[in-house]
């Protein structure tokens, strides 16, 4: 058989923020509805026991007061290059994903200027004037559709080996007034990709793709504070999450058969999937969802390793950081064996939503 071109992973890393923040940093919010109005009918105590049941977020982490969301992007690159044992010059580009740009502390002015990328091969010290650099805002689903794109430089045969970062900074952008506000995290992610000539399918084997604006753009979007008297003209996230909850899980299991079948494997072969972390059980939802399109009822145990407890939703840094976790075997009863096939999947702001088939 001929040889093909493929992309595959050969390191990754990952920055977790040092400052723990458990549930309890929010008993003393004052808590509105989208509406404004003050919600006086259940206690902060009764609002985050419910929170807990829905999500199972029971803490997550925050950058430093001195960090933005490109320092801790160079610091998920600079641990991934050390995984890879190469030299960050060999990069020929960076695609950094992030929805945000730098937030300061005290300020949530989105900062895109230059983008992030340039930003983290200046930290890096990357001297290389042929290492382009490459922002991706596309809502959660940013580190996936960087994978894509630098999918589409490899086997172009432009590129032959770079790193797709995906970093968030949620906590400065987040209304203290909306319950929604207990989901958001920090982090950074990285994977270093590279081209490999293989007879045999290997790395990144297939994805697929949808985004659902006209009726959906508006699920997640920058707005006021829920509370109504805020002193500031500063923009939150703001998300219907209901809304968003059905969508996710009408429409994401049908986009990763979808890949699954482009693969041309067996739903049986995937040994795990890889899934933004957003909601536990939204996620346990999705992957029912897929199991029963192939009329199966039994779920492996420990297919879709979960780091959403302790470490929250961080946006486009949540996939990659939860690759990183489990491929240097850092979650209790999970692993990545050579020959696996795995799903890395995303959907968030847009609506965008990813699905990639990949083999380790």
């Amino acid at each position: 058989m001929a040889k093909e071109r493929y992309t595959r992973i050969i390191g990754t890393g990952s920055y977790i923020p040092p400052i723990i923040i458990k549930n309890n940093h929010f008993l003393k919010n004052e808590f509105y509805t989208p509406g404004g109005q003050k919600i006086t009918d259940k206690t902060n105590e009764e609002i985050i026991q419910k929170f807990r049941e829905i999500t199972n977020i029971e803490e997550r982490r925050y950058v430093a007061e001195d960090q933005v969301t490109s320092d801790i992007a160079a610091l998920a690159v600079e641990n991934a290059c050390k995984s890879a044992g190469i030299s960050k010059e060999s990069l020929e580009f960076i695609i950094v994903c992030h929805n945000f740009g730098d937030v300061v502390e005290g300020n949530n002015r989105i900062d895109i200027l230059p983008g992030l990328a340039n930003k983290v091969k200046m930290k890096l010290h990357i001297k290389n004037p042929k290492s382009i650099c490459h922002d991706v805002v596309s809502g959660c689903p940013g580190w996936t559709q960087g994978m894509i794109i630098a999918d589409a430089y490899i086997k172009s045969g432009f590129m032959k080996r770079g790193v797709v970062v995906g970093a968030d900074v949620l906590s400065r952008i987040s209304d203290p007034h909306d319950r929604d506000s207990m989901i958001y995290a920090d982090g950074a992610g990285a994977t270093i990709v590279e081209a490999i000539e293989s007879e045999e399918p290997i790395g990144i084997v297939s994805h697929s793709s949808r985004s659902d604006s006209v009726q959906y753009a508006n699920l997640l979007t920058f707005g006021k504070s829920s509370n109504p008297d805020y002193k500031s003209d500063e923009l939150f996230i703001k998300m219907a999450g209901h809304k968003l909850y059905i969508y996710a899980i009408t429409t994401v299991p049908g986009l990763v058969k979808e890949s699954i079948e482009m693969a041309g494997i067996e739903l049986n072969d995937v040994k795990k999937v890889f899934i933004h972390q957003a909601n536990e059980k939204m996620d346990e939802v999705i992957l029912a969802g897929l199991f029963k399109l192939y009329g199966q009822k039994e779920i492996p145990e420990g297919i879709m390793p979960m780091s959403i407890r302790k470490l929250g939703n961080s946006s486009t840094a949540t996939v990659p950081t939860l690759i990183d976790i489990v491929a240097k075997g850092k979650m209790e009863g999970q692993e990545i064996n050579e020959g696996d096939y795995t799903i890395f999947c995303s959907v968030g702001a847009g609506m965008n939503i990813n699905s990639i088939v990949y083999k380790w």
